[in-house]
């Protein structure tokens, strides 16, 4: 063993273990981004489905027609955001055909820990179409 290759395990070792580490932290922001988006999904969701419950009965030839309006629709994915949002916003709010609601919501998504090699934040969104039950 010469005399110049002392340390140099150390040194392969302290670079591995870092090089471990950086892996490791992007694994967890990559997993929490992953859960970030999920979650802000069933919020579309629920959003959704919460204000397709929100149509109003009418009557067309003597049959009962439910049908939704952007503003029922509006009102009740502002209230579902509201109650168990945690933070997103609602984007948008209407119905396309008298029958669905679409529903779009945001929300910024913050690493757990900071490290030089993810983004500080990331702008998150998703979208949602729920039917009403009756038709």
């Amino acid at each position: 063993m010469n005399e110049d290759d002392e340390g140099s395990i150390l040194i392969l070792t302290l670079g591995y273990a870092m090089l471990a580490m950086v892996a490791i932290l992007i694994c967890v922001a990559a997993t929490s981004l992953y859960l970030s988006q999920k979650r802000l999904d069933a919020l579309a969701d629920a959003a959704a489905l919460a204000a397709a419950d929100g149509f109003e009965v009418t009557v067309v030839d003597d049959t009962p027609v439910a049908l939704l309006t952007d503003a029922a629709v509006h009102e009740q994915a502002e209230l579902m955001v509201a109650e168990v949002g945690g933070g997103a916003v609602l984007v948008s709010a209407e119905t396309p055909d008298g029958v669905s609601a679409r529903v779009t919501v945001a929300g910024t998504w913050h690493p757990p820990v900071i490290t030089l090699f993810v983004p500080d934040g990331v702008a998150l969104e998703a979208t949602a179409t729920s039917r009403t039950a009756l038709r």
